[in-house]
């Protein structure tokens, strides 16, 4: 089967609704080789190129008006290596279809973030990672990348291969290449105990490190005009398996025909323990709650009401002062915030541009309902954010420029320099990666 290339193709959006471009064509290669070769005929036409995945990115990152790639036929496992203990999958593959195959292996990803549309390619590019203490985000479990460059040459890196590449590309925000296929490390699947309990905001910084030290995944959410939180604490358990009940569906159904908020709907599925917790909405306390299952099923959850986010990574230390900051900010400022912010942590890792390189982090995560104003919020959490040297997520609405960014990173000038050699004539440029890279 060909690749299918539309001339005339529509308007692409992403997820949240914030962005949209018009390329001039699309090209869906079903093979590395034709891959390559819609490279090369882009860099014939002077046009430039993009990959996109599901769009579920708040930045241009993926925008382009040149040839958008979208990878829906390179998807699937290529090869399980037991003995290695790693599985090598298409880049267009979708974490849900992935997890999905992992488990029917009996393997299982180390750590995931708290959604699984994206492609995996996608998600690692842009350093989507989830909550843990010693296991990093998804990009950190990558063995192996397979890339093709401007040129439209196909290059394999890992540790031992290319390892400057591999440095860099496995978040490589599109700039290096096209990636084609990752090798990630895998384990064999085990069951996470899942505990939710509400908890003052107070209580939680208070003993935030010792919440931190003595659980596996701790993340927490603190509703804005409140001083609760929800916690949510997942740790390595010898079974059995308890999953969810229902009961949590209905409740969402029963909250949404009370018409409280359409918000309630995205609190309700991230973290269906906090439904009622909108504590604005509802002043109820919520009871506690534990549940035992694979990790894909703990650490993820859809969302389906959309939203738009920010989200900064600052040392780990700063976090305590972050989020009062952001407390004090938000009860001074008059805004109207309905939606949870999400702290999650990850420790460090070696890759040059993940917002957590050479420094252990902590994710502080603000959303605003799609299609409410969110500016005037995100550019106070901003100035907070980034007076604690805050590292914002490649995919999130932020507004550094390389002059900052190169600032926070001490490996951005290594970055850059493999991108002068990968693509010299700026192939993979759009105007995003204009203003976080530099020209």
């Amino acid at each position: 089967m060909g690749s299918k290339t539309s001339a005339k193709s529509g308007t692409w959006r992403n997820w949240g609704g914030n962005v949209q471009a018009r390329p001039a064509r699309e090209v869906a290669p079903a093979s590395v080789e034709e891959l390559s070769a819609a490279v090369r005929r882009a860099a014939e036409d002077g046009l430039k190129v993009k990959a996109v995945g599901t769009g579920h990115s708040f930045t241009s990152i993926a925008a382009t008006d040149g040839v958008l790639i979208r990878p829906q036929l390179l998807t699937g496992i290529r090869t399980i290596d037991r003995d290695a203990m790693t599985v090598t999958v298409e880049a267009g593959t979708p974490l849900k279809r992935l997890n999905l195959a992992l488990a029917r292996e009996g393997l299982s990803l180390t750590n995931m973030g708290d959604i699984m549309e994206q492609t995996v390619s996608g998600a690692t590019s842009t350093g989507t990672h989830g909550t843990g203490r010693e296991s990093a985000s998804i990009a950190a479990q990558i063995r192996g990348l397979e890339l093709v460059t401007a040129d439209g040459t196909v290059i394999a890196c890992s540790a031992t291969e290319n390892p400057e590449v591999f440095a860099a590309a496995r978040i490589g925000l599109g700039a290096l290449g096209i990636v084609t296929a990752i090798t990630f490390a895998v384990e064999p699947v085990f069951l996470l105990t899942a505990r939710e309990e509400p908890m003052p905001l107070d209580r939680v910084l208070a003993e935030f490190d010792q919440l931190w030290a003595e659980n596996e995944h701790f993340e927490f959410y603190w509703f804005p005009h409140t001083t609760g939180t929800t916690t949510k604490r997942n740790n390595r358990s010898a079974g059995p398996e308890q999953p969810v009940g229902r009961l949590a569906g209905w409740v969402e159904d029963e909250l949404l025909s009370n018409g409280v908020f359409q918000v309630a709907n995205w609190v309700g599925r991230a973290v269906p323990a906090t439904v009622p917790a909108i504590a604005r909405l509802s002043s109820r306390a919520l009871s506690a709650r534990t549940y035992t299952d694979i990790p894909y099923k703990v650490f993820t959850s859809p969302r389906r009401v959309r939203f738009v986010e920010m989200e900064y990574a600052v040392p780990r230390a700063a976090l305590g002062d972050t989020l009062r900051e952001l407390k004090t900010m938000l009860d001074r400022s008059g805004l109207r915030v309905s939606f949870p912010v999400e702290v999650r942590t990850a420790p460090a890792d070696d890759i040059a541009l993940s917002t957590a390189s050479g420094r252990d982090s902590a994710y502080v995560a603000v959303h605003m309902f799609r299609g409410t104003p969110y500016q005037r919020y995100f550019t106070a959490a901003e100035r907070i954010f980034t007076a604690h040297e805050g590292r914002p997520h490649w995919g999130k609405v932020h507004t550094r420029d390389a002059e900052y960014l190169a600032g926070v990173y001490p490996r951005f000038g290594e970055f850059t320099a493999l991108r002068d050699r990968l693509d010299p004539q700026r192939l993979f440029q759009n105007d995003y990666l204009r203003r976080v890279l530099g020209a």
